[in-house]
């Protein structure tokens, strides 16, 4: 688990007026937060630089900020603080090492099984035709 306060460093933040019905508190208050992350100019390893690059294409503009938004309150406070815990969760959940598989093989008893369920579905099929024997 990486430290978010020295993530935090390289983040920028822009607070802008809400989308969405509300009157007049949403047409003169600036509640939306949006938060730039610099990637290149964080504490990060380089390739956890590329991990996050590679799991979160979409997030990242031209300049190479990871981009995130939060509009859920209607306080500029409290979606900075949902801004900060969403960044958390993406940067948490990006660089948790993937888990290794370990070949297993198939048991007998579930071979036998899946053939003697083809079996039955051939046998379903084979009197479904209209043959007639002589």
């Amino acid at each position: 688990m990486i430290d978010i306060t020295d993530l935090l460093k390289a983040c920028r933040f822009e607070t802008s007026r809400s989308s969405g019905p509300g009157g007049q508190h949403v047409n003169k208050t600036e509640s939306k937060v949006s938060m730039y992350f610099d990637i290149e100019a964080s504490a990060l390893t380089p390739e956890q630089r590329a991990i996050i690059h590679q799991k979160y294409p979409t997030r990242i503009n031209i300049a190479g900020e990871l981009y995130l938004q939060s509009y859920a309150s209607r306080s500029q406070a409290a979606n900075k603080e949902a801004a900060i815990l969403k960044f958390q969760k993406l940067i948490d959940t990006a660089l948790i090492p993937p888990k290794k598989r370990h070949k297993t093989k198939r048991s007998k008893a579930s071979i036998e099984a899946r053939l003697a369920g083809k079996k039955l579905q051939g046998v379903k099929k084979q009197n479904r035709s209209n043959r007639l024997d002589m």
